[in-house]
């Protein structure tokens, strides 16, 4: 099933017989949700972040814009959606946010999802998971270009759509018919348009808006260690992968290289801030480096190989969150990070794509890498001549970007002092447990995080939580608002009215907040959220000069928009835990798993807020939840 090159190596995951593009011709749209659907929802979520007062002038000016300009820039969205069917109303928007943004990427954007270990513990050495990880990934990037990779497919029932009889007959059915074969069975193919960005891409810094630029004809691979940069090829002339015996050579001659650490680390340039980046960037191409950084922005990825072990949970998430600001560069798509001792991660840049398709990238070469691995620990490297093969780029820096480079590393290790990781795992129930009890298994989650807000700072705020909309045509994300009337009510029972309430009524204030929860989740994963359709008019309204609707210049809009409690959660088996960086400076970025018996949760913070003690309130909010749920009896 797999294509073996004439080295006898895999050059593919595997041959699926659906071809990879094969539904996305066929996607729906992204639905515009109707405008007074929209403001509906939206005082929905205002309603418990305000009194009574607040809310009534708010309301005002809702109802105001629903009647008034906001359905002109409603028609005016649509009418252009219509003109627009190759693609959906957020894409150009969604783009120029992240891209227009001045802020450095990391911390601000970009985040991570750390492997779990090698269940064979001798394949997590540095050299052998590198070479493994590198090879997987190629094959990946192979797999999904001749159009092998299996199509993503949400199966709601697994047993009917994810067939190899069902494959059988769904490739035969055209490109233009073949979402609704899938979907008359339980299934939903999802938008893959964002994979390509995965391979020889980097976001390029220039004035006022960055630029994506993508070069599939490059075929080597760079690689970063002690902020130095070093390249080889990966792909021959005729296409095919070297062999992984050459790639552990290559990368053996890197990990052997004593060069010191450069005086003047390039990497940190790619954390600085936009426009200043975008003119030291001009300055390097002016000074001689325009070779050397093509090298750099067309490789298919970065692999960044770290010279120390990790030593605990929060030290694993702040090198892969940020590292040494040396050892990365943070506009690739995404770095590739190994560690001495075979810890891997991924940090990816956040504007060519969502967590949906590195998600998938990551399933598919943990998998890969770990059941089918290139190398074992008895490989020989192949005996070549490295020292030919491998390039270490050299870059001419002249005073002014010597001078700027010093100045990106203290600003790069001021803004990382500054954040705080911590986490726990709640260990004493999970997905299992919840389903039996009926209620949500992300909805007791987030109303965890709002009795903990509540338990440590005695209000309840604007939180975010994300949803993958890519069950459309270049759909992108939605934010569910999982702060609600239910979880405050629910919240301050068990925060502030211990006492007045049985462990019954408890447990329908639970019931009620995970019906309320999981209706939101269903309504932004089908695209009927209402803040990309806000942003959206918004965004019109901007691009059109006019001036902007009292609507947007509501405090409680902004406040809204002000997400102190930003939050994300994955679960895969490929994957130990993720994280990301507060999106405001007196918020809390946090990054969750619901496993079947445990939850995990990764929250990072600065110095306004203390995360330690939120996860403590976390904690005994989910100890309160749990017990309830188990029909006990809890004391505050």
């Amino acid at each position: 099933r797999r294509g073996y090159s004439s080295a006898g190596t895999a050059e593919y995951l595997h041959r699926s017989i659906v071809p990879t593009m094969h539904y996305q011709k066929s996607l729906p749209r992204l639905p515009v949700p109707k405008l007074e659907d929209t403001i509906g929802r939206y005082l929905n979520a205002q309603k418990p972040l305000l009194n009574d007062d607040q809310f009534r002038k708010t309301e005002e000016l809702a109802h105001h814009f629903e009647k008034g300009i906001g359905r002109e820039l409603h028609e005016q969205l649509v009418a252009q959606d219509n003109q627009n069917k190759h693609t959906s109303y957020i894409t150009g928007p969604w783009f120029d946010m992240y891209l227009k943004a001045r802020e450095p990427v990391v911390l601000n954007f970009n985040a991570f999802m750390s492997f779990n270990p090698d269940p064979k513990s001798e394949y997590n050495d540095q050299l052998i998971r590198a070479t493994n990880m590198t090879v997987s990934a190629i094959r990946f990037m192979k797999t999904f270009r001749a159009g092998y990779l299996e199509p993503e497919v949400f199966h709601l029932n697994p047993e009917k759509s994810d067939t190899q009889m069902f494959k059988k007959i769904i490739r035969f059915v055209p490109s233009s018919l073949s979402w609704f074969g899938a979907y008359m069975v339980n299934a939903y193919p999802l938008d893959m348009s964002q994979y390509f960005r995965l391979f020889n891409s980097t976001r390029l810094p220039k004035l006022n808006r960055d630029e994506l630029y993508t070069d599939e004809k490059a075929k080597h691979l760079l690689v970063l260690k002690n902020g130095n940069f070093y390249v080889f090829d990966v792909i021959d002339r005729d296409g095919n992968m070297l062999k992984p015996s050459e790639i552990q050579a290559h990368l053996k001659y890197i990990l052997s290289d004593n060069s010191p650490a450069p005086a003047f680390p390039l990497g940190y340039l790619s954390s600085e801030n936009r426009d200043t980046w975008a003119l030291l960037r001009k300055n390097l191409l002016d000074n001689g480096n325009e070779a050397a950084l093509q090298k750099v922005d067309s490789a298919l990825f970065c692999l960044s190989l770290d010279d120390f072990p990790i030593k605990d949970y929060v030290h694993l998430s702040h090198t892969m969150l940020h590292g040494d600001g040396a050892n990365r560069w943070y506009d690739k798509s995404f770095n590739l990070i190994i560690t001495k001792d075979g810890t891997a991660g991924i940090n990816f840049e956040h504007s060519w794509g969502d967590g949906v398709a590195v998600l998938r990238f990551q399933n598919d070469v943990f998998k890969d890498s770990t059941k089918a691995p290139a190398i074992s620990p008895q490989s020989q490297p192949a005996s070549v001549d490295s020292s030919r093969a491998v390039q270490k780029l050299d870059f001419k820096l002249n005073d002014a970007l010597k001078a700027g480079i010093t100045k990106a590393k203290q600003t790069f290790h001021a803004s990382v002092e500054a954040l705080s990781v911590n986490m726990i795992q709640f260990r004493e129930g999970g997905k299992d447990l919840l389903k039996q009890k009926k209620v949500s298994p992300d909805g007791v989650a987030q109303l965890a995080f709002q009795m903990a807000f509540l338990r440590q700072y005695n209000q309840t705020v604007a939180t975010y939580e994300s949803c993958s909309t890519a069950a459309f045509k270049h759909g992108r994300t939605e934010t569910i608002r999982p702060a609600s009337i239910h979880t405050k009510k629910c919240s301050e029972a068990f925060v502030r009215e211990l006492s007045k309430h049985s462990t019954e009524e408890l447990q329908k204030l639970i019931v009620e907040c995970s019906k309320y929860h999981g209706r939101l989740t269903k309504e932004a994963a089908m695209g009927q959220g209402f803040d990309r359709h806000l942003f959206s008019l918004r965004y019109l309204a901007l691009s059109k000069g006019t001036a902007l609707p009292d609507f947007y210049q509501d405090e409680a809009y902004a406040r809204l928009n002000h997400n102190i409690i930003s939050t994300s959660t994955l679960v895969s088996p490929a994957v130990q835990s993720g994280g990301f960086g507060p999106v405001v400076s007196d918020g809390f970025g946090v990054g969750y798993q619901v496993h079947d018996d445990w939850i995990g949760c990764n929250v990072s913070s600065y110095p306004t807020r203390n995360g330690k003690e939120f996860l403590q309130c976390i904690y005994k909010s989910l100890e309160d939840i749990f017990n309830v749920l188990k029909g006990k009896k809890i004391s505050s």
